[in-house]
């Protein structure tokens, strides 16, 4: 007997984990009431054992240890559990998401391709009455043309734009900046 007591001090504890596994789960189906989470609290629960083993002290209680630590990871996520809201259909998560930034530098990038394509008397005037805020009367004295050449300019440059950038009808571009929002929208 003294040879066999040897023997348990020299081995492993970890080795002692898988005897337990099934009185484990059964604690954790108690107080869980779900096979699901019962079987994830006794995964974390080993994993939470074995990862700490040089604190089992030798000679005690494996499964009282075992069952402490469950119970422990239990009550940890059930705390952890009442500070989360339950967000099944997304309502919740939709409000919180944020477009990626990247998204609006390469809108941006694009804009600013295809204004580069306009004619030089679309641009200016788009940069005056969208960029500028310019009133059309204000645009076309600047530019020494009627107030109908700039609005026929500013719709034709606008109507290019959309073109050039594979928008559809009435679908409007999120821009980063005012200027740019400025130049492509109608309003």
């Amino acid at each position: 007997m003294g040879q066999r007591q040897k023997m348990a001090v020299t081995t492993d504890p970890r080795e002692q984990i898988v005897d337990h596994l099934g009185p484990m789960r059964a604690f954790a189906l108690n107080l869980t009431r779900n096979a699901a989470l019962a079987d994830d609290m006794v995964q974390d629960a080993v994993v939470k054992a074995w990862t700490n083993i040089d604190t089992f002290e030798a000679g005690t209680n494996m499964r009282a240890w075992l069952f402490t630590i469950l119970r422990n990871t239990y009550y940890s996520h059930h705390r952890k559990a009442r500070r989360e809201v339950e967000d099944v259909d997304g309502v919740y998560s939709s409000g919180l998401s944020q477009k990626p930034d990247h998204d609006g530098r390469l809108q941006l990038m694009d804009f600013q391709d295809a204004f580069s394509q306009l004619t030089d008397e679309q641009r200016e005037a788009l940069t005056l009455v969208g960029a500028e805020g310019f009133s059309y009367e204000d645009a076309a004295k600047m530019c020494n043309v009627a107030v109908g050449t700039i609005k026929s300019r500013v719709n034709r440059g606008r109507a290019r734009l959309a073109e050039l950038m594979f928008l559809e009808k009435d679908e409007e571009l999120e821009m980063t900046d005012a200027v740019t929002s400025g130049i492509v929208s109608s309003h």
